[in-house]
């Protein structure tokens, strides 16, 4: 543990050891994803207090709870990952019965969203048991609040969370040309390995603008914004650039051209009897519109006719 920490237990117990908490309660903890000083002084007493530990990885979290200065005995950690969850879930619910203060964490981040912990709570629930969350880091919302990505008006604003897109090349184009048409802001997570099929299976997105955000909070944290069809020569532009875990936030769709433009005008007969793809080529070569920018429209239009 580096001095620092020790300072941060002392304010843990002397900000929240006044709070009740309860016993035979699950404790939803988040925990960084990279920089260890985003913990919440909640977490730490928590963490402290908890009589049982569930997590992804005991070796991980046991590394974690060392740097705090927290000495838990291995016999108080319970490993609950994607592979034994349902299991696991059942072994907490009977200490959670037998009055023990659980606490989950998983590896990084806020459990349940991307990571294992949503079949966890659910038994618990089912149980009549009480959950009680720990707000702290997560990969999504820290990308979300510097990608300037989510638009605010009737038809786009919030988010889609989409996770991981299918590994299978054909699958994963699908999923991208469902997302194409959707207009808010469509939030992404991909591994390193799996990157740059990614930004392949993007490029048909042409100019819309996606914001990368890899190693998040971490000593190389870069977050880039770039056109979808841009992001794969950016990605091999450096052999860092594909490095650590990507959030990855396509922005919201362009509105459709106004009513009077001839391309827009000429698209809509064109869809009415072609498939998008020709219906857009044709028109942008009869009225010299951008082909993007009349995709972006068609995408829409498809989507929601007009009457």
């Amino acid at each position: 543990m580096s001095a620092s920490f020790a300072s941060a237990l002392t304010a843990a117990r002397d900000a929240a050891a006044l709070q009740h908490y309860p016993q035979g309660a699950l404790y939803v903890v988040a925990t960084p994803i990279g920089n260890l000083a985003d913990i919440s002084l909640r977490a730490l007493h928590v963490l402290q207090l908890a009589d049982t530990i569930a997590c992804e990885d005991t070796r991980h979290t046991q590394a974690l709870l060392r740097a705090y200065g927290i000495d838990k005995p291995a016999g108080h950690l319970l490993a609950l990952h994607q592979h034994n969850e349902a299991q696991a879930a059942q072994s907490i619910v009977e200490r959670l019965h037998a009055g023990q203060r659980v606490a989950y964490v998983s590896d990084a981040g806020t459990p349940g969203v991307s990571d294992p912990g949503a079949r966890l709570v659910a038994a618990v629930q089912a149980a009549g048991l009480r959950c009680i969350p720990l707000p702290g880091a997560s990969s999504v919302t820290c990308a979300l609040s510097v990608a300037g990505a989510i638009a605010h008006t009737p038809d786009s604003s919030g988010f889609l969370f989409a996770g991981f897109l299918p590994t299978k090349s054909a699958e994963r184009a699908a999923a991208v040309q469902r997302l194409a048409a959707e207009p808010r802001c469509v939030l992404l997570l991909e591994a390193p390995h799996r990157i740059l099929d990614l930004a392949h299976a993007l490029a048909v997105l042409g100019e819309r603008p996606v914001t990368l955000a890899r190693e998040l909070t971490k000593q190389f944290e870069e977050i880039t914004t770039l056109p979808a069809q841009a992001l794969g020569a950016w990605l091999e532009g450096g052999p860092q650039r594909a490095r650590g875990e990507f959030v990855v936030l396509l922005h919201p769709c362009a509105a459709p051209a106004d009513d009077g433009g001839e391309g827009l005008r000429v698209l809509r007969l064109l869809l009415a009897e072609l498939p998008t793809k020709t219906a857009v080529k044709l028109a942008a070569e009869i009225t010299g519109a951008p082909r993007n920018a009349l995709y972006d429209a068609a995408l829409v239009l498809r989507r929601d006719p007009p009457a």
